[in-house]
């Protein structure tokens, strides 16, 4: 692995995303990357998120993870984004930091990086694939080239076949329904890999 630095950047409320990002760090590792793993800042008002017990306990587990900053996209030669749905887009916590990358989309800073995506919903038709591809439109706009696990592997197979990035159904309990894991790993170290690729032929 020729260096390349690795971004997983998440939103989650229940810490499904968060896992899935745990997930992909662990697998961007193994592939010798350098990772960072960063929330996006939350919107919503202290008020509701006290409301909601879930919400609340991992926003104070998480509390110690750093939140993105645009340098940290300057510094990754590839980026993982992990979110739940929101009527088949992102959420508007991602989509507020994405609208905040006009200044280096402008100065070509975002070029040629390696971008994947993954999702999460309440049942199998929820708007996963959408909401993957909702963040893939931004990142045409970027430059970026998007490395979608597609079928390279068996085990997005297993984990429902989601050629765009592996996503996840969530019971009313908050656990995953389907068995992911080893498709978040496969789908990291593939993005990486292609990264490793697009770094090496620019130097």
């Amino acid at each position: 692995m020729a260096n390349v630095n690795l971004a997983v950047i998440y939103y989650s409320m229940g810490g499904t995303n968060h896992q899935l990002s745990q997930w992909a760090a662990e697998g961007a590792k193994e592939a010798g990357a350098e990772v960072k793993v960063l929330k996006v800042p939350e919107l919503a008002p202290q008020s509701v998120i006290e409301g909601n017990p879930t919400w609340k306990a991992h926003v104070e587990a998480t509390k110690d993870v750093p939140e993105v900053t645009l340098n940290d996209l300057e510094w990754a030669d590839a980026i993982i984004f992990s979110v739940p749905t929101r009527f088949g887009n992102m959420p508007a916590q991602m989509k507020q930091f994405l609208d905040t990358t006009g200044g280096l989309w402008f100065n070509g800073k975002l070029v040629n990086k390696v971008v994947s995506a993954m999702s999460s919903a309440q049942n199998p038709h929820g708007g996963q694939e959408a909401t993957i591809l909702s963040l893939y439109t931004t990142m045409y706009h970027w430059g970026a080239i998007v490395a979608a696990p597609g079928y390279t592997d068996p085990v997005t197979f297993a984990a429902g076949g989601n050629p765009y990035g592996t996503s996840v159904t969530v019971d009313q309990n908050g656990k995953m329904i389907e068995d992911v894991q080893a498709a978040v790993k496969h789908q990291a170290k593939r993005t990486v890999t292609v990264a490793e690729w697009v770094k090496k032929a620019n130097q």
